[in-house]
């Protein structure tokens, strides 16, 4: 059984941000009419817009303040922002309006400027999307060293992570 997170007073909705499970984040979505095509299946792109939210959740349930690693990046690294460098994805099954998908984060190397995580859309038992993501660490146009609270936080998250 997965320990739940403790909610926080200053998050009261905490609880949108889907599980922590060993090695990572589950973050249940719901298909919306907005985000199918005019077949009724996910329009393509919206997957990458499910597992930002994932990415995003991930590190807030880990104990990652962004408002405050922000502030902490800032002061290492003036004008530093956290873009996406690779991603590499297979589309496997298509998703259909009202379906409940889980997106499933789990990092799989951190290094010195960036770190690499696996993401799967799942209905069910069935793989949808798989992805392969690597976020990188920028100031004024060059790769620079993640913030050490991020680090850490990753780190622990890796090392929870299931071998394979």
């Amino acid at each position: 059984m997965t320990e739940r997170p403790v909610f926080s007073a200053a998050d009261p909705f905490l609880h949108l941000a889907g599980r922590l499970v060993p090695g990572g984040h589950v973050l249940p979505v719901r298909v919306y009419y907005e985000d199918t095509d005019f077949t009724g299946i996910v329009y393509h792109a919206n997957y990458l817009k499910f597992m930002e939210r994932a990415r995003s959740d991930h590190l807030r349930l880990i104990g990652v303040s962004q408002g405050e690693l922000f502030g902490q990046a800032q002061e290492e690294a003036p004008g530093f922002a956290f873009v996406v460098r690779s991603m590499s994805i297979d589309y496997v099954r298509p998703a259909r309006f009202d379906d409940v998908l889980e997106v499933h984060t789990s990092p799989s190397e951190v290094a010195g400027a960036s770190i690499t995580l696996h993401q799967k859309v799942m209905r069910g038992p069935d793989l949808l999307v798989e992805a392969k993501v690597k976020v990188a660490f920028v100031a004024q146009g060059r790769a620079r060293r993640i913030p050490d609270a991020l680090r850490a936080a990753m780190k622990a998250a890796q090392a929870e992570a299931p071998a394979g």
